[in-house]
Parts: structure tokens; sequence; C-alpha cells
């Protein structure tokens, strides 16, 4: 099974990409994390995107691609993936699609994590406080909210064309959200 979680910032992609990938026997596989892990080991690509991180703006469609992809067509390969935080916009998404469908890893489901802004903001600015994550301070965040409105919410409109949307109400405590998810993958399968 391949699965997309997409959602705002703070919506609850981690957590519930971690729960889901394990009880699915799933690879996650969180483009923010990967891009994390560049930034700290300093290599040529974290130099390259720390930039577009800090200000909170997508990182350029060719970098996150040639990071995110080979790894998600590996996982396909095998018991499938969990894919977070990728793709960010419609152009990201019609890209990777022609890169999966050539091997057959495409999704099976796209799952959006709908949370109200003011949840957001207080789950990103807690986040930040707890992990101590650059990334989240307060004009970063309203900076990434923007971008995901502007960029990544057409996604939405993108995926329920393909008729593989699901939309799960993450305004919840996170073991109901991940209730709602299983029972969403289960009718679909």
């Amino acid at each position: 099974m391949n699965v997309l979680l997409i959602g705002p910032p703070g919506s609850g992609k981690g957590t519930q990409g971690e729960r889901l990938a394990a009880r699915l026997g799933l690879e996650h596989i969180a483009a923010g994390d990967l891009l994390r892990a560049e930034v700290r080991a300093g290599t040529p690509l974290g130099r390259q995107v720390v930039e577009f991180m800090q200000r909170g703006d997508l990182v350029p469609d060719v970098i996150i691609i040639s990071l995110v992809m080979p790894k998600v067509l590996a996982a396909a390969s095998g018991a499938g993936y969990l894919l977070d935080g990728f793709p960010r916009s419609v152009e990201q998404a019609r890209e990777a699609r022609a890169l999966a469908e050539r091997v057959g890893a495409s999704p099976d489901a796209v799952l959006y994590l709908d949370v109200p802004r003011e949840e957001l903001i207080r789950r990103i600015l807690h986040r930040a406080e707890i992990e101590g994550r650059a990334d989240d301070n307060p004009q970063t965040v309203a900076n990434r909210l923007q971008v995901f409105n502007d960029a990544t919410a057409p996604l939405i409109d993108y995926y329920r064309g393909r008729g593989i949307l699901h939309v799960i109400d993450a305004d919840k405590d996170a073991d109901e959200v991940t209730e709602a998810i299983i029972g969403v993958l289960q009718a679909a399968a």
C-alpha cells in the first residue's frame, strides 16, 4: 500500500506518519525530516536548502524530488510507503506521478489532515518549545501557513479529481485520528 499524507504544518503528519507506518508495515518517509537531516549534516544539499527552510518557503522542485523520489520508489518495491510532506504543490505531484507510474509506485490513497488555523499555530509554537526547531517561530509559521494555502492547498482538488483523496478531521486526539485513518484505509482497500 502506498499512502500520501498531506496537510498544513502542525496538522499531525509526522505523528500520524510514524504511527501508521508502524501499524501498517510501511516505510515512513518524511520530506521535512530528510531536509533537516541534510542541513544538520552540513551536506551541499543541506547548505543549499537551509535558507528556504528558515524563511518557510518551499524547497525548489528539482531538489526535493531528487531527494525524496528515490526513497519512495525503493519503498514501493517493498511493502509500500507512507509519505508525508511531499508533494507540496500540484507541479511536484504531477512530476512525482510521472516517475511513480513508470514503476507502479503511485499512491493508493491520499489523506488530507484538516485542522483549523488557530489550532495549527498553537501546535507549532508548542512543538517549538519542546523540540527547539528553528523553523518553528511565529514569523516562519505565518509564512509556512501562507505558502501551504497558496501552493499546497490546490493538491486537495488535484487528488480529489483523481478520486483518491480522503479528508480526515485531525482536530482531535492523536489516537482518534489514527483510528479514523485506519478505518478510511480499510474501506478504500
